[in-house]
C-alpha cells in the first residue's frame, strides 16, 4: 500500500553542522570559535546543536536571553554561555542558576551589574563600532574608569556589512575597534560574527562567534557558498487533479490558467514558516523536476504546477521538496525577497513538522 501523509517533514543533517563547524574554525586563523545558539540555534535545534559542538571542543556559545540558557546548560555545564541583550532585574535569578555571562551594552546596564554582580563572573563589554545598534560609545568608554575595564571578560563588536567584502563600513569599524582595545590592555576580543570571519585575519582578533554559516547559510555571498546544506524540508503531496484554462487558483484568484494545466496540493503553508511572498513565484521539486507555486501560499496548502512532470514521477513521489542542497535556505531568500536567516528562523519555529536528525 502506498504511503499516506499529510504532515510536512524538516530533515536536518547534523554531520554538515559539524562540518560547517570544522571549515570556519580552519579558516578562522587561530581565533576562538565559538558558537551562536540563540533562537534554538537559529531554529536546528539549541541541545541538539550543543551536544554536538561540544564534542568538537566548542566551549563558548552565545544566546540572545538568558531563558535559552534552561534548555542547553545542563548539556555543558562548565561551559561559558554569554548572553547577548544583557541581564535585568527580570533574569537575574537565571544568571545565577546556570551560572550565565552577561553582555553589558550601556551605561545603566553596567550600572545594574555593579550593584548586582554575581560572584566569579565577569561580563563581556558590547562596543558600538557603527552598527548603531547596542553598545558603548567611544566617549562612553572614556568615563568607564581604568578598574572597571579590567574588570570584563571579553570586548565585542559587530560588523553592519561583514557579508560585503570591500565595503567602506568593514574598515571603518575595524578601525572604531582597534581604538577601543587600547583601553583594554590584555583582554580577549571579538569583532566578527560567521561573515566576518571569512574577511580575512584583521577580523578574527582573538574570537569568532559562528552562528548562520554553521546552519548552512551563506554568510558570504561574494563568492561559492563553502559551507554545505543542513536542511531539507519536505511536504506531502494532498491531492493530483487537472485545471481547465480559464479556472483560477487559490485565494484571491491571484493566478489563472491560461493552458489546459495539471496542479498538485502540497501539506504546507504560511503556518508552517513558508513566505506569504513565494505566492506565484516560489518553487518546489517532485523528484528532479522543478514545479512553480501557483496562486497564493495559505496557512496550510500551496498548489504547484505540475503539467509538465511525467506520470510515473507524480506517482512514484509523496513528497515535494521545498529545500535540499540544491534549493538552499538561500535560493528560497531570494525568491521570498528575504534573508536565509529568516527563512530558517521562522521554519525551526514550525510546531507541525515531523523533525529528523541524521548524525553519524
Amino acid at each position: 500500500m502506498q504511503e499516506i501523509s499529510t504532515i510536512p517533514q524538516l530533515n536536518i543533517n547534523l554531520n554538515n553542522v559539524k562540518d560547517n563547524y570544522q571549515f570556519l574554525k580552519s579558516i578562522s586563523f587561530g581565533a576562538k570559535t565559538a558558537a551562536v545558539v540563540k533562537d534554538d540555534a537559529y531554529g536546528i535545534g539549541a541541545r541538539e546543536v550543543v551536544k554536538l559542538l561540544s564534542k568538537e571542543g566548542c566551549d563558548t556559545f552565545f544566546i540572545a536571553h538568558a531563558t535559552e540558557a534552561i534548555d542547553i546548560r545542563d548539556i555543558v555545564p562548565n561551559a561559558t554561555i554569554y548572553v547577548l541583550n544583557g541581564i535585568g532585574q527580570g533574569t537575574i535569578d537565571i544568571f545565577k542558576k546556570y551560572n550565565l555571562t552577561p553582555v553589558i551594552s550601556n551605561p545603566t546596564a553596567l550600572k545594574f551589574w555593579n550593584d548586582s554582580k554575581i560572584p566569579n563572573i565577569k561580563p563581556a563589554i558590547q562596543i558600538d563600532t557603527g552598527l548603531n545598534r547596542l553598545g558603548f560609545s567611544l566617549q562612553q568608554i572614556k568615563d568607564i574608569s581604568e578598574e572597571a575595564r579590567s574588570n570584563f571578560s571579553l570586548v565585542m563588536s559587530h560588523l553592519s556589512c561583514g557579508d560585503a567584502i570591500g565595503h567602506f563600513m568593514n574598515t571603518h569599524q575595524l578601525e572604531n575597534f582597534q581604538k577601543v582595545l587600547t583601553y583594554f590592555p590584555n583582554i580577549p576580543a571579538s569583532l566578527s560574527a560567521s561573515d566576518g570571519a571569512m574577511l580575512g585575519k584583521e577580523f578574527t582578533f582573538d574570537m569568532v562567534r559562528l552562528g548562520a554559516a554553521l546552519y548552512g547559510i551563506n554568510t558570504a555571498p561574494y563568492r561559492q557558498n563553502q559551507v554545505k546544506s543542513v536542511v531539507e524540508l519536505k511536504a506531502p503531496i494532498l491531492q493530483i487533479k487537472d485545471l481547465p484554462i480559464g479556472e483560477f487558483v487559490g485565494y484571491g484568484a491571484s493566478y489563472r490558467a491560461h493552458s489546459e494545466s495539471k496542479i498538485a496540493i502540497i501539506s504546507i503553508g504560511y503556518g508552517d514558516g513558508i513566505f506569504r511572498s513565494l505566492s506565484n513565484t516560489g518553487r518546489v521539486w517532485i523528484g528532479d523536476y522543478e514545479a512553480k507555486i501557483l496562486g497564493r501560499v495559505s496557512m496550510d496548502m500551496i498548489t504547484i504546477d505540475v503539467t509538465n512532470i511525467p506520470e510515473d514521477i507524480l506517482i512514484s513521489n509523496n513528497y515535494a521538496t521545498l529545500l535540499n542542497d540544491k534549493y538552499t535556505l538561500d535560493n528560497m531568500a531570494n525568491d521570498a525577497g528575504t534573508i536565509g536567516y529568516e527563512i530558517l528562523s521562522r521554519i525551526g519555529k514550525g510546531q507541525r513538522y515531523v523533525k529528523n536528525y541524521k548524525q553519524g
